[in-house]
């Protein structure tokens, strides 16, 4: 297998060294950007399975250079913030990020985050042959492609994070099953959930803005007040 090359985009010298560090030891590629143009720039001319990307840099910010990214592509990124109030958080992930780790980090974490998101990244891009007797799921003009990792809406194309898509195929393909936010959470993100954690809230209203006609009231995923979600219409 060819090596895994991440982007760690830091206007902060020290810190991307120390990630640098950090991700060789564990046998990764490294390219290293201090600005968020430079780092759009690198993503135009190479290939990369991941962006580690700082939220506060002069120019454009880490949220902007994410929405911009995401509007390319779908690799998997993390935001690196020395802020750690769940309203940033919320907007970290609101702009299409996969994950959030808060300055300092434990290189533990840093190292687990990583590989959590290049396990399913490399999975969904590569599916093995036991894969195939997933079917298409399909309810009122939504489609949802597990082979091709794709989702389309009276078919035009709805473009989601992976983190969005596995959330949505593991809801539709359990229709009527309600899944409590923690359940959710340690099924697709396979990591513990913890009090507080509002990221599963923050995925499903981006995924209702991206399917449902009308977020406020939805027809697909629905809210069961003091339970979770569930996925109410689904026709094989």
């Amino acid at each position: 297998m060819e090596q895994i090359t991440i982007l760690v985009v830091d206007d902060e010298a020290e810190i991307a060294d120390l990630l640098e560090v950090h991700l060789t030891a564990e046998g990764y590629a490294v390219v290293k950007a201090s600005t968020a143009q430079q780092a759009l720039k690198q993503l135009e001319e190479r290939t990369f399975e991941l962006v580690l990307l700082d939220v506060m840099m002069p120019g454009m910010d880490g949220v902007t250079a994410c929405q911009e990214i995401r509007r390319r592509m779908n690799i998997p990124i993390i935001m690196l913030s020395a802020r750690s109030e769940d309203i940033d958080k919320v907007v970290g992930l609101s702009s299409g990020a996969d994950d959030y780790l808060t300055k300092p980090f434990n290189r533990m974490e840093l190292i687990a985050r990583v590989k959590s998101q290049l396990r399913r990244y490399l999975y969904l891009n590569t599916p093995p042959a036991r894969q195939q007797e997933s079917s298409i799921l399909r309810a009122e003009g939504l489609e949802i492609n597990p082979m091709e990792h794709s989702v389309t809406l009276y078919g035009q194309p709805v473009t989601l994070t992976h983190i969005e898509f596995e959330i949505l195929h593991l809801l539709a393909s359990n229709r009527g099953r309600v899944f409590s936010a923690e359940e959710l959470f340690e099924r697709v993100w396979k990591e513990k959930y913890f009090q507080s954690n509002n990221t599963v809230m923050v995925h499903i209203r981006k995924i209702r803005e991206k399917i449902e006609e009308n977020p406020r009231t939805p027809k697909f995923i629905i809210t069961v007040w003091g339970v979770g979600y569930k996925f109410a219409k689904i026709d094989r």
